[in-house]
């Protein structure tokens, strides 16, 4: 059975400000990240017109994917193997799409397998 995705939708406060004892705070809903990605897919569809979309599993994926992995890489601090398991991959995978989208290692270069 899938996972659900988790709702992620936060609330920031701005920085309160004063006024004759009374504390106001002023506070923003961050959108989820679903919500933030059909937006962006709305938004391609509408742009695109009235030309067909073709592959556009293909055209996302190759779009969401690199930066996905470059942030996920970057938190772990270029930890391949814990890179991978907060992706739910295997690192050989991972690995393989370093190479896929030329995502360079923190030494700017591939490591192979």
């Amino acid at each position: 059975m899938p996972a659900q995705a988790a709702s992620h939708e936060t609330t920031r406060q701005q920085p309160a400000t004063t006024k004759a004892k009374t504390r106001v705070v002023q506070q923003t809903t961050v959108p989820t990240l679903r919500e933030t990605v059909r937006t962006s897919i709305r938004n391609y569809l509408e742009d695109m017109g009235g030309c067909q979309a073709e592959d556009l599993h293909q055209i996302l994926l190759s779009e969401v994917e690199p930066p996905l992995i470059e942030e996920v890489l970057a938190f772990t601090g270029h930890n391949q193997s814990k890179a991978a398991r907060i992706l739910g991959i295997t690192r050989n995978t991972l690995r393989a799409k370093l190479n896929r989208y030329d995502i360079p290692l923190t030494n700017g270069k591939h490591r192979s397998l």
